[in-house]
């Protein structure tokens, strides 16, 4: 299993706690990385991003948007980075203005680009689950 699996079987474990009723799909070559129920008992499915840096906006490919629009039922984007954690619920957001950018094709398997549509999501449109530390700032402040 990699980190990427990793980190998100642990993010719907957290999810759970909570009281949602996740089960991962990151095995099953989705458009999300899971599917199960909310809190309130709402089908649901969240689509993950892990991020190493940190970005005011936070990226959503327009194609990984409308697969999960397919979905009848609560769509989550849960995006974690340096700075945070940001849930934004999909089915009631104001998508921003469409963007052209040049990205790898794909994640982890190649270095080619290609231009794909892109919306970058404000950080005030999510839910931000929590502010990450910085361990050495940490560190310092003791």
């Amino acid at each position: 299993m990699n980190k990427w699996d990793k980190l998100e079987k642990a993010v719907i474990g957290l999810m759970n706690v909570m009281g949602y009723e996740i089960k991962w799909t990151g095995d099953q070559n989705l458009c999300y990385d899971g599917i199960g129920k909310t809190i309130k008992g709402k089908d649901c499915v969240i689509e993950m991003k892990f991020r190493t840096k940190y970005y005011e906006t936070k990226m959503l490919e327009k194609k990984k948007y409308d697969c999960l629009s397919e979905f009848d039922g609560v769509r989550l984007y849960f995006v974690a980075d340096p700075k945070g954690n940001y849930l934004y619920y999909l089915n009631d957001l104001t998508l921003p203005e469409l963007t052209i950018q040049r990205c790898p094709q794909t994640t982890m398997w190649n270095t080619n680009k290609t231009d794909k549509e892109i919306y970058y999501l404000e950080e005030s449109q999510a839910i931000k689950l929590n502010y990450n530390v910085d361990i050495d700032d940490l560190k310092k402040s003791l």
